[in-house]
């Protein structure tokens, strides 16, 4: 998909100013504690998710992620099917006080490429 260069700098910013969270890595993070929050629409999560993960699609996250997570100190870890939205959502959620607000890299893309 061909995005704006608005849109892309926008995300650049925001993959700078979080971390990116290895496919290979995610399993053992979910083991400790972690919080999958799938970002994408409902159909795309319908058609293929991270089992286990939420669904809060980034229209609404700010609005709706409170309920799902109260805890700020909580790892969540954001996915779309690569990184974009993934890391303008942990991006948002880290200005909202999720200080362990990460997306995954590369995202559903890269996790089912390792699993």
């Amino acid at each position: 998909m061909a995005y704006t260069q608005k849109f892309q700098d926008l995300a650049d910013a925001a993959q700078a100013r979080v971390s990116g969270v290895a496919a290979e890595d995610v399993s053992d993070l979910v083991a400790h504690g972690a919080v999958l929050v799938d970002i994408r629409d409902s159909e795309e999560h319908q058609a293929d998710h991270i089992a286990g993960s939420v669904n809060v699609s980034r229209g609404k996250l700010e609005m709706n992620i409170e309920g799902v997570v109260p805890d700020l100190d909580t790892t969540i870890l954001c996915y779309c099917n690569a990184n974009n939205r993934g890391a303008l959502s942990a991006d948002t959620l880290r200005a909202m006080g999720y200080k362990n607000a990460k997306y995954i890299a590369g995202g559903l893309k890269a996790y089912r490429a390792q699993s």
